[in-house]
């Protein structure tokens, strides 16, 4: 054998090695006979050999076991228990002979709950009645007061448009805005406030649509399906669109169920038991959504139930033909005026009016617009009465049809046309080019003992009800298990399942599997699915109230923390971090909903783009000033302040942020203009309170800021910086006056303040 011969011989070998490797390997696999010849089996056959490849063992995963309400454990420290949670973190500690931290100061926890419960620090009212009141009910009243403020809503809402890749453009070249997407947002926001139960929540963002009780709220909550990132003009619009269903496939598994189905995309899931079929079926459940679009422009729709957009078509139809009657009515009278020269308009205008609408040039048609009002003042003076009176009776019916009937809200999301369902196919390696065999809509084989029927309605599908219906209901082995463990994470920084997206074999099991099922059963059952009564739960146990104080030898032993013997030390999300420092400066916009605000970003960031203006609008500090959950989120022009501080990535589902530590935070913290502007902010508000005494200013910053007094070496040593740096100012600056230098000292000193980990870190 030749040498060229053994080349040869090694490269067949290697093609086969990787065809095995690419294709699954044995087990749950692409079938490639299939994939090379589909002349050997009929289709129905073939999807049928998917759903036996899911086999009785691959149904004892623990995720996919019906949730079942454990026993409470028994301890030997039974007065450390305050809510059930804290006997399931308890026993596992007393296993080892380990005792739990003891309780956070009350400044500490004062602290926490309002930044884990609304995202902002505790005001001076607040410091001053826990000061009279310390006791463990006080909190109590406190968890209760805060669920019920706005400001909930607001924190919470940013950690599930995390979740759902929410931004307000679409990405790509273009990145065009998203027309009235921010009323997605508003919807989140709102829901939580008003703590719609879960299962409710999850059936108007899968099916609002097509819900019995539909309306314009419920329609608004479907834009989760078109929150993706949107190619405008793509290569292959037939793959294309299979790429906008696969980003819908994603976040809905990932989101509600903690599934990898996306990895089923081509070839079936090398862990799960998820198998093409599978994928293909959730896609066949979202096929008939189409994006109302008018070229490569995104369109907005009015928001609202079968019956309410039929009444608006109807009004419409009404006001039209009186609109046509009104025309009909002035045109001769507009007319007449214009030919005898009567009308009182310059004769440019004139001419522009009397040239056909077809012939205008812009210059013409915008003069047409501008005198159209004052022309028919005119028209309708030259009516005799009878035809006034019939101009105002159709006015005030046309008046009246509006007040009957408003308008209703633009919103964005997508539409099901009924009359057009496309066939769906299981896509060979995923490809838009190679179709296999038909594909019905269905649930996951290992998770649906049978298949639901998925009868179309009057106006829809129904099949993203029939799906919703089957995620939402209180059987569902993983919805449940999926969201008390987000919720959790949120609490404590990471999640009792530290995959909170993947719930499957290749995910975590979870650190305290017993807690977890507890908690889904009594989320379901007891709390009738409110996450107001979860968060309640939580931050009344004595495991969310510990400190965060070190244990060596717990710590050698356990150094992730996973049986919880402390609580974790954590980073504050940017959005925190930013909302905090307008707080305290007393610069907050506490203005609620609307369109995205934007905010200040260096002229640097809009260098490489040709027209600047369009870019990004002027920022207005007011407006500016707002939550950042209203921050207006560019997916190719993010905030140089968001992004440094770990913004998730907006073009797919984030369950867990980054959290880096990197120079350029501790350069924008320091030198941004952002936190440079809160700075003298705050020191003009710290004087303004405090009076001119550094020592009381000292008092006072600390509380506003880290809320707690600060010690006597805290304070002696601030006071001798701000007598130093206004020296230094002042020598710096002769022009200076010795108050200008102190408050320019005040201010370094609210910067040095805003810089501290305290600041940033919840306690």
């Amino acid at each position: 054998m030749t040498e060229q011969s053994l080349r040869r011989g090694g490269l067949i070998l290697l093609l086969i090695l990787l065809l095995v490797l690419f294709s699954g390997g044995p087990g749950l696999s692409v079938d490639v006979a299939l994939a090379d010849d589909r002349t050997e089996s009929s289709p129905a056959e073939s999807l049928v050999d998917y759903d036996r490849r899911v086999t009785e063992e691959d149904r004892k995963h623990w995720a996919w076991q019906p949730v079942v309400r454990p026993a409470l454990p028994s301890v030997r420290n039974e007065a450390w228990g305050r809510t059930p949670i804290d006997r399931f973190i308890l026993s596992r500690l007393e296993a080892r002979d380990w005792s739990p931290a003891p309780a956070a100061k009350a400044s500490e926890l004062l602290r926490r709950m309002h930044l884990d419960l609304n995202g902002l620090p505790p005001s001076l009212a607040e410091q001053d009645e826990l000061e009279r009141d310390p006791s463990a009910g006080h909190f109590d009243r406190i968890a209760d007061e805060l669920l019920q403020q706005p400001a909930y809503g607001e924190r919470w809402a940013r950690h599930w448009l995390d979740l759902v890749r929410y931004a307000e453009t679409n990405g790509y070249e273009r990145d065009g805005e998203k027309p009235f997407v921010w009323r997605y947002r508003d919807y989140v926001i709102d829901s939580l406030n008003r703590d719609k139960p879960y299962d409710r929540f999850v059936l108007e963002q899968l099916a609002g649509d097509e819900l019995p009780d539909a309306d314009s709220e419920t329609v608004i909550a479907t834009g989760f399906y078109r929150l993706g990132p949107w190619d405008d003009e793509p290569a292959d619009p037939a793959q294309d669109l299979h790429d906008q269903r696969d980003d819908m496939i994603i976040t809905i598994s990932q989101v509600f169920l903690g599934l990898t189905l996306g990895c089923a995309r081509c070839h079936d899931h090398k862990f799960d038991a998820l198998t093409m079929h599978d994928y293909y079926r959730l896609s066949a459940i979202v096929a008939p959504l189409q994006r109302p679009v008018q070229g490569r422009s995104d369109l907005a729709a009015p928001a609202g139930s079968i019956e309410q957009l039929a009444r608006l078509r109807d009004r419409d139809r009404q006001i039209a033909e009186l609109s046509q009657s009104r025309e009909a009515l002035l045109q001769p009278a507009r007319q007449s005026l214009l030919e005898s020269g009567r009308s009182g308009l310059p004769d440019e205008v004139v001419t522009a009016f009397l040239k056909p609408a077809a012939e205008r040039s812009p210059a013409q048609q915008k003069q047409v617009d501008q005198h159209r009002g004052a022309l028919d003042v005119n028209a309708i003076a030259a009516l005799d009465d009878a035809g006034r009176k019939q101009l105002t009776d159709w006015g005030s019916h046309i008046e009246q049809l509006r007040t009957d009937i408003p308008d209703l809200p633009q919103g964005y999301f997508l539409v099901e046309k009924p009359a057009v369902v496309p066939a769906s196919f299981l896509l060979l390696r995923g490809r838009a080019s190679n179709p296999g065999p038909p594909v019905q809509p269905g649930l996951p084989t290992v998770l649906a003992a049978r298949q639901p029927d998925f009868a179309a309605g009057d106006h829809s599908t129904q099949r993203r009800l029939t799906l919703a219906r089957w995620i939402a209901h209180p059987d569902n082995p993983l919805t449940a298990r999926v969201i008390v463990n987000r919720v959790w994470q949120h609490h404590f920084g990471e999640g009792l399942v530290r995959t909170p997206s993947d719930f499957g074999v290749a995910g975590l099991s979870p650190t305290h599997p017993e807690l977890l099922d507890w908690l889904a059963h009594w989320f379901v059952h007891d709390a009738k699915w409110s996450l107001k009564e979860l968060h309640r739960l939580i931050v009344r146990s004595n495991t969310w109230r510990m400190n965060r104080t070190g244990n060596a030898p717990y710590a050698g032993a356990d150094p992730e923390n996973l049986n919880l013997w402390r609580f974790p030390y954590r980073r504050l999300e940017v959005e925190a971090i930013r909302d905090s420092m307008l707080a305290v400066a007393g610069r907050l916009n506490r203005n609620m909903s609307g369109p995205g605000v934007y905010l200040q970003i260096p002229e640097e960031a809009l260098e490489g783009h040709a027209d600047k203006a369009s870019i990004w609008k002027p920022f207005d500090e007011a407006e500016g000033s707002r939550r950042t959950v209203y921050a207006f989120v560019k997916r190719s022009l993010v905030v140089p302040m968001l992004e440094v501080l770990d913004l998730c990535d907006t073009t797919r589902s984030t369950d867990k942020r980054n959290v880096t530590s990197i120079p350029p935070q501790a350069l924008t913290m320091l030198n941004g203009d952002f936190v440079n502007q809160q700075a003298a902010h705050l020191a003009d508000r710290v004087r303004r309170e405090a009076g001119t005494e550094p020592a009381q200013q000292m008092e006072h910053l600390w509380r506003l800021a880290l809320c707690r007094r600060p010690t006597d070496a805290e304070r002696s040593a601030m006071v001798n910086f701000m007598n130093q740096e206004t020296v230094a100012i002042a020598s710096a600056d002769a022009s200076l006056s010795r108050a200008v230098a102190q408050q320019k000292a005040l201010t370094q000193a609210c910067r040095i303040v805003l810089n501290l980990n305290e600041f940033v870190y919840p306690d």
